[in-house]
């Protein structure tokens, strides 16, 4: 078996299903298998996976055994050569993977890689290419010198690539990870003693120590609805200050200066990720746009919304100024063209939302730090 997809849920039920279905149209044409671990979930993932999805591996955990295990037990369940690590909070395109496996069969020196994501309005997230967080590099993130200085102080967000350059890079993120399984179980896989947060940072760091290169490739774009998996609030702040001790203290010689520096990193990182997690004020269209050729679920969302709907059959250009929610029928569109109107459309007063194919409920989130939102469509018939 050429693939083995793992994707650890706990739950996002809705987000799950819209996951799972890009992927399963994304290995069409490979020999992939996808394995779904749930953390004890209190939702009804696991209902909906057996029911929508019954011929997708799905492991049930008594208990929510922390992102480095799950992903751990899912990949101790693998078969194939390659193996991605991919958050539930994301959308492959239908080539996704066939890319990113080319790229990686042509890398002598393979450790991890990992792609452009971009969030639920199209804007490009820098943290899916990064440097390794050392204290002094923490220093240059909380001071803002890697904004007036990228070309000195762009290590952080590795600066020397930029959004469409691939290359490559010393830490990726753990949303879109792939390598190969030989190489994952070889490092150890993610590190159990660390529940979630740094697991990322320090796999990438272990690939690095074992001699290998990581590669930010670029040619293909997933969106990632950052912040939908995790609450941030103070349990949060407490596990990520936790976490970042945890990977300085396992790869680095800790000092008196080392340990100031990295106290200040620790602070800043958690208090600003805190505060990023909080809701903005909710989102009010004045201007709803359906793509689709479905006349009669046109209807039923002037219906729900209680305001018209304009419908388009085509990719045209949106010609709405202000406050436009932009809807997307996946039983219309694939998840590459949506991705791509994604991404020509940011920035524009848009919102973005998706209708997964043969399902009830739109999904979306209007910023990179909201927990996103679910519609449920009223009486839905496909």
């Amino acid at each position: 078996m050429q693939l083995s997809i793992i994707i650890l849920n706990y739950n996002v039920r809705y987000f799950l299903e819209l996951c799972v279905l890009s992927v399963q149209n994304a290995i069409q044409n490979i020999d992939a298998e996808i394995i779904v671990i749930d953390n004890n979930s209190l939702d009804d993932s696991c209902a909906m996976m057996k029911k929508r999805f019954p011929n997708v591996k799905l492991i049930e955990n008594k208990e929510n055994s922390g992102f480095p295990k799950g992903n751990n037990i899912g990949v101790s369940q693998a078969k194939g050569e390659y193996i991605c690590i991919l958050n539930p909070d994301t959308v492959v395109a239908e080539d996704t993977f066939a890319k990113v496996l080319a790229f990686a069969k042509k890398q002598k020196d393979l450790g991890i890689v990992g792609v452009k994501l971009i969030d639920g309005t199209g804007n490009f997230l820098p943290e899916c290419k990064r440097g390794t967080p050392t204290p002094f590099v923490a220093f240059t993130k909380i001071v803002g010198l890697y904004k007036i200085f990228p070309k000195t102080f762009g290590k952080y967000y590795a600066q020397h690539l930029s959004e469409n350059e691939t290359g490559k890079v010393e830490i990726l993120v753990g949303a879109f990870m792939l390598m190969k399984r030989e190489f994952y179980n070889e490092i150890g896989g993610f590190d159990e003693n660390c529940f979630m947060y740094s697991d990322d940072i320090d796999l990438s760091y272990m690939a690095l120590k074992k001699g290998k290169s990581n590669y930010y490739f670029h040619e293909t774009s997933v969106i990632h609805y950052k912040g939908e998996s995790t609450v941030k609030d103070g349990t949060y702040m407490k596990r990520f200050r936790e976490a970042m001790n945890f990977f300085y203290k396992k790869h680095f010689r800790v000092s008196f200066l080392f340990s100031v520096f990295m106290e200040m990193g620790i602070v800043f990182f958690s208090f600003v990720k805190m505060f990023q997690g909080k809701p903005k004020p909710k989102f009010s269209p004045e201007n709803y746009i359906l793509v689709s050729g479905n006349q009669i679920l046109k209807e039923k969302l002037e219906k729900q919304f209680n305001q018209a709907v304009e419908l388009q059959k085509k990719q045209e250009s949106f010609s709405k100024s202000t406050r436009t929610e932009i809807i997307f029928d996946q039983n219309h569109l694939d998840f590459k063209a949506i991705i791509n109107d994604f991404e020509a459309n940011k920035n524009k007063s848009f919102t973005f939302k998706i209708l997964p194919e043969s399902s009830n409920f739109l999904i979306g989130s209007n910023s990179s730090f909201d927990r996103g939102e679910i519609v449920k469509i009223s009486n839905f018939l496909n």
